[in-house]
C-alpha cells in the first residue's frame, strides 16, 4: 500500500485494499498504524477519506527499502508481469520522475553542463539555469524542502533527480502532455509528444531506453546515457 502511494497520490481505503488483494477491515487496520507512526496524512472530504505518504522523505525511504532489499536481500523468485517494462522505463517516485526515463534525464543534464551532481545532494549550473528557465520551469526556491538531491533509482540502480527541482521537471513534462499516467499504476506514457520533445531539448531518444536489452534486464544495472 505505501508503494501505491509513492506517486504522490491520495487513494481511499478501499482502493489500497484492492491494491494489497486483502479485505477493507484489514487494509483499515494497517492503515491506522501506518497513520499513528507518522508515514500516512489522513485527508477527509465529507464522508470520504483519503490516504497519502506524509512527505517525500517517507517516498524516499521506502524507494531506499525496496532498493535494498532488490539488491542485498536473499534471491527469491517473482514471475516476470508485462508491466515490469512499463515500470522500469518511466514511472514517478513520489513527485519526481524514476526509471530510465529519470536517469536518463540527470544524465543528459550532467552532460549537458545544465547540473552538478553528487551523493548527497546537487546544484544547477549557470548554463542550466538558462536552460531550466527556457524550458518553463520556476528555479524560485520555497519552503524547506532541498532544491535538488540525487535518489538511487530502485531499477536502474542510478541516480534519478529529486527535491524541488526533480518536482519541478516533472510538472512541467506533464504540462506539455509529454508523460501521461497509467491506471492502477506508477508506471509512466511516454507521448508522440513526449517522444520528439525530450529530443529536442535533452538529447533523449526513446528507442534506445526501449532498446531489447534494457527491457528484458529488470531490475538490472543500466551504462550512463550522456546527452550531448
Amino acid at each position: 500500500m505505501l508503494d501505491a502511494l509513492s506517486d504522490g497520490r491520495a487513494l481511499t481505503a478501499g482502493e489500497l485494499a484492492f491494491t494489497a488483494s486483502v479485505t477493507p477491515p484489514t487494509a483499515s487496520a494497517h492503515l491506522g498504524k501506518l497513520a499513528d507512526g507518522g508515514l500516512l496524512t489522513v485527508i477527509r472530504q465529507g464522508r470520504h477519506r483519503y490516504y497519502r505518504l506524509a512527505s517525500s522523505r517517507v517516498a524516499a525511504m521506502i524507494e531506499q527499502i525496496m532498493l535494498v532489499a532488490t539488491v542485498d536481500g536473499p534471491p527469491r523468485y517473482r514471475p516476470r508481469d508485462p508491466r515490469d517494462n512499463d515500470f522500469a522505463l518511466a514511472r514517478s517516485c513520489y513527485d519526481h520522475l524514476a526509471g530510465r526515463l529519470g536517469v536518463a534525464i540527470a544524465d543528459a543534464m550532467i552532460g549537458g553542463d545544465h547540473l552538478v551532481l553528487d551523493d548527497d545532494a546537487g546544484a544547477v549550473t549557470s548554463k542550466g539555469a538558462q536552460f531550466l528557465t527556457a524550458f518553463g520551469v520556476d528555479l524560485g526556491r520555497s519552503g524547506r524542502r532541498v532544491f535538488c538531491r540525487p535518489c538511487v533509482d530502485r531499477t536502474e540502480r542510478r541516480p534519478h533527480l529529486a527535491g524541488s527541482l526533480g518536482a519541478k521537471l516533472a510538472c512541467r513534462c506533464f504540462e506539455l502532455g509529454w508523460i501521461e499516467r497509467m491506471r492502477d499504476s506508477r508506471a509512466l506514457k511516454i507521448t508522440g509528444a513526449g517522444r520528439n520533445g525530450l529530443r529536442e531539448a535533452f538529447g533523449i531518444e526513446l528507442a534506445e531506453l526501449t532498446r531489447p536489452d534494457k527491457a528484458a534486464g529488470w531490475p538490472h544495472l543500466s551504462q550512463p546515457n550522456r546527452a550531448a
